[in-house]
C-alpha cells in the first residue's frame, strides 16, 4: 500500500516564508561582511604647529621673552597615524624631542620640519624644546600631544 502525502496551500506559503527568511539572512550577514572588507584604511590626522615668541617688559623696564609651540596642546587617539608639520616663525633653531615616543627633530626660522609617529599607549606626551629648556632661555618651551 503506497503512503500519499497531502500538501495544503498553507503549508507552501508557510515553506515559501521560511525560505524567503533564511535568504533575507543570509543577504544581510553577506552584506555586513562586504562592507567591513571594503572600509576606507585609516588616514594619516596632519596637524600645523609654528613656533612664537611674546615679548614684555617688566616694571623695572627689563625685556622678557617666551617661546611657544601653537597651537599649545593636540589631542589624538591611541594608533593613529600623525604627521606634524612644524614652521619656524620666531627664533632661529628649535631643536626638540616628543618624550615617550621617540620622535625628534628640529625646526629653523622660515622653514617646515615633518614628523611622523602613531602613539600605541595613552597618556600625555610633551613635545620640548632643547633650546629654551629655562626662563633664561625664553622658556620652558613645551607643548602637549595628549593620547587618548
Amino acid at each position: 500500500m503506497a503512503k500519499i502525502f497531502v500538501v495544503s496551500k498553507k503549508q507552501i506559503r508557510l515553506f515559501a516564508i521560511l525560505i524567503l527568511v533564511l535568504f533575507i539572512a543570509a543577504a544581510c550577514l553577506k552584506w555586513n561582511q562586504t562592507r567591513t572588507a571594503m572600509a576606507i584604511p585609516p588616514q594619516e590626522r596632519v596637524f600645523h604647529l609654528v613656533t612664537g615668541e611674546f615679548q614684555s617688559k617688566t616694571a623695572d623696564g627689563k625685556e622678557i621673552e617666551v617661546y611657544r609651540w601653537d597651537p599649545g596642546t593636540l589631542i589624538v587617539n591611541a594608533g593613529e597615524q600623525v604627521e606634524l608639520r612644524i614652521t619656524g616663525i620666531n627664533g632661529a633653531s628649535h631643536p626638540f624631542v616628543i618624550e615617550g615616543l621617540g620622535v625628534k627633530g628640529e625646526v629653523t626660522k622660515g622653514k617646515t620640519t615633518s614628523v611622523r609617529f602613531s602613539a600605541e599607549t595613552k597618556g600625555t606626551y610633551p613635545i620640548v624644546c632643547l633650546t629654551h629648556t629655562t626662563m633664561d632661555q625664553g622658556g620652558p618651551m613645551v607643548g602637549y600631544i595628549v593620547v587618548q
